[in-house]
């Protein structure tokens, strides 16, 4: 079981875990990862955190996702160097965040249109769906959102995109927290708005359309940006 430590995100205690699995030999190099409702049940965890998790194991090479074979362990050796950017410190951070974020993730929508990887896809519409449920019913759903943008990290075939939105999960779950804090919009309308925007991102990544992609992303997170800090230029 997972203890949760306050000054750390879940995501990281669960990689770490998943990590010295790993190197201990539980997985060994070859084994198959339990399958993602076995192991969030195992580590107590939900499975979007799991899900983040894996997807950093994946990007450092020590486990891939094969089709018809679950999570596969790739590596067992030493850890690699972390990314970190570090916490957002003042609100010009949280807006040069947003900005880096747009230009970063724009070009993921792009690449994962691009990309045409049927399970990728699959994994895509899945959470997609998923976000959507939460959404609906009034929960937060920011483990869902994150876990949306990673599945699309995901979809662009580039491991680097996965790596560095893994690396930025507090941040970004930092500034979804005080969006939705400040933003002066009915939380009806801002959640009609996002949906709108993400069902425009899938939309275009499923048709293969690599400039809608692009300005679909662009315009969710630019949209973020307005909904924090008002109308922009």
């Amino acid at each position: 079981m997972i203890h949760p430590n306050r000054h750390r995100p879940l995501s990281d205690v669960v990689h770490e875990r998943l990590r010295d699995m790993l190197t201990s030999g539980e997985f060994p190099q070859g084994a198959r990862l339990p399958g993602e409702h076995a192991l969030a049940e195992r580590l107590a965890v939900s499975r979007p955190v799991l899900r983040q998790a894996l997807a950093r194991l994946q990007a450092e090479g020590r486990v891939e996702s094969r089709k018809g074979s679950g999570t596969v362990v790739r590596n067992i050796g030493p850890p690699p160097l972390s990314l970190s950017y570090g916490a957002l410190s003042s609100i010009p951070d949280v807006r040069s965040f947003l900005e880096f974020r747009c230009g970063l993730e724009s070009e993921m929508a792009a690449r994962a249109a691009a990309c045409r990887d049927p399970s990728a896809r699959a994994a895509l519409r899945h959470a997609a769906g998923a976000l959507e449920a939460e959404a609906s019913a009034g929960r937060p759903a920011v483990e869902e959102d994150i876990a949306f943008h990673l599945a699309i990290a995901r979809a662009s075939g580039n491991r680097f995109f996965v790596a560095t939105l893994a690396a930025l999960s507090e941040q970004t779950r930092f500034s979804i927290r005080l969006t939705r804090e400040l933003c002066t919009l009915a939380s009806a309308e801002r959640l009609a708005e996002m949906q709108a925007e993400h069902d425009r991102i899938l939309a275009a990544i499923e048709a293969g359309d690599v400039a809608a992609a692009h300005a679909a992303m662009a315009a969710h997170l630019q949209g973020g940006i307005r909904r924090l800090f008002g109308q922009t230029d």
